[in-house]
């Protein structure tokens, strides 16, 4: 008599004949064997390599006033008018040198930079970690055509899983309901393969990171 099992009947067969036959796992230790290397570099260095090869700009600042002179330059050089600041932390140091900003949504659309803080900087991909907890909320890193991310060296860590620990222990079991990973500015080659940045939120992303 001809077999008339389908391929799917084949397949489901050897699925559960293989759960029923149970094996030793035949690499125990897989999971506690690290996936990178280790590295002995300065995790500044890690990250500014890494994010500036994904097309972020990075500015290292010594201090506040060293920071605000960079921000005051390239503002000037960019022609940009209207910054978008809506962390209260970061609005106040923003107030202490009288630098200007919007602080809240009115003509947002016309918004030339989104100004925010963020949880944690990835330097193994060169990662800015961030999540809607703040009052930046989910727009301001997303909608302006420039972000910029003002952290600092203590929020450092060398891999997601540092950055994941960073926000248990900052939120416990109450967790943002977003949080996501920018790494360098949103890009496509969808159409005829050419690289596009920005495709789907900001063209440019800087980081200011500030020794602290």
């Amino acid at each position: 008599m001809r077999d008339i099992t389908t391929s799917k009947e084949k397949l489901l067969k050897k699925v559960r004949k293989a759960l029923l036959e149970k094996r030793d796992n035949p690499y125990p230790n897989l999971e506690d064997l690290p996936m990178y290397p280790p590295t002995d570099e300065i995790l500044e260095v890690v990250f500014a390599e890494q994010f500036t090869a994904v097309s972020g700009q990075f500015v290292f600042c010594e201090d506040e006033v060293q920071f605000i002179e960079n921000l005051l330059e390239l503002a000037e050089e960019r022609k940009w008018r209207k910054i978008y600041c809506w962390e209260e932390s970061l609005q106040q140091l923003l107030k202490t040198y009288e630098y200007p900003f919007f602080e809240t949504d009115k003509d947002f659309d016309q918004a030339d930079v989104g100004f925010t803080l963020c949880e944690a900087l990835i330097a193994r991909n060169g990662s800015i970690m961030l999540s809607n907890a703040s009052a930046a909320g989910r727009r301001l890193s997303i909608y302006p055509p420039v972000h910029i991310v003002l952290a600092y060296t203590s929020q450092l860590v060398l891999d997601l899983k540092d950055g994941f620990k960073i926000l248990k222990e900052k939120y416990g079991t109450n967790l943002p309901s977003m949080i996501t990973n920018i790494t360098g500015p949103s890009r496509t080659a969808d159409i005829e393969k050419t690289l596009v940045l920005g495709a789907h939120g900001p063209k440019e992303l800087f980081v200011f990171l500030l020794d602290g």
